[in-house]
C-alpha cells in the first residue's frame, strides 16, 4: 500500500484540498458541509475517508491534498486506534505543518472512552497541532470549520510570508503555554 504523499503532484492555482480521516461519516459530513458554508477566496476540495490508505486505482486522478485532518471522537476508542492505524499510510514531510487532529464530542466528557493523555502524546509524537470540538453544536461546529478553513488556505500556500511548518510550530507553541 502507497504513503500518502503531500508533494507528489503539482498544486492547482487559487485551489486547496482537504482530507478527513475518522470513522465517523455522518461528523464529517456535517463539518465538510459547514467548512464549504464559509466565505473563501480559493476554491476548495473536500475528500472524506474512513481509513488510510487511500484506494491506489484512482491515485493518478486524485489531487494534491494539502492538510489531513484525522478526526478522533473522544467517546470511541475504535476511532483512535483506526487513525492511529492510519498514520503508518502518511509520508513524514506531512507532518511539517499539513497535518492536524481535530477530537470531537469533547463537551461529552461524561461518555470519554479515549485518553486525552494518549491524544495530546499523538500530537507530540507527530509533531501536529490537536483541535478540541464539538460538532453537535451550531456555534462550535462554524468555529470549528473556520479554523479548518484557515489552516488549509496557510498549508495550500495562499497565505504570503506564513508557511504551514510555521503556522504549526507557531499553534504547538501555543498550547504548550
Amino acid at each position: 500500500m502507497a504513503e500518502l504523499q503531500p508533494y507528489d503532484k503539482l498544486p492547482a492555482l487559487s485551489s486547496a484540498v482537504l482530507l478527513l480521516v475518522g470513522s465517523d461519516g455522518g461528523l464529517q459530513q456535517r463539518l465538510a458541509e459547514a467548512i464549504l458554508r464559509e466565505k473563501k477566496n480559493f476554491k476548495i476540495s473536500i475528500h472524506l475517508a474512513t481509513s488510510l490508505p487511500l484506494p491506489p486505482e484512482r491515485d493518478h486522478l486524485r489531487p494534491r491534498i494539502d492538510l489531513v485532518a484525522f478526526m478522533i471522537d473522544i467517546k470511541s476508542k475504535y476511532s483512535l486506534k483506526n487513525v492511529e492505524a492510519s498514520l503508518a499510510y502518511v509520508d513524514d514531510s506531512f507532518f511539517l505543518g499539513k497535518v492536524c487532529f481535530l477530537v470531537t464530542g469533547v463537551g461529552r466528557v461524561n461518555y470519554c472512552s479515549v485518553e486525552m493523555n494518549a491524544i495530546r502524546n499523538l500530537g507530540e509524537v507527530y509533531c501536529s497541532p490537536v483541535l478540541f470540538c464539538e460538532l453537535e453544536v451550531e456555534g462550535s461546529q462554524v468555529a470549528t470549520a473556520q479554523r479548518l478553513l484557515r489552516m488549509l488556505e496557510i498549508s495550500a500556500g495562499h497565505v504570503p510570508g506564513v508557511s504551514a511548518l510555521s503556522f504549526s510550530s507557531l499553534m504547538r507553541n501555543c498550547a504548550d503555554d
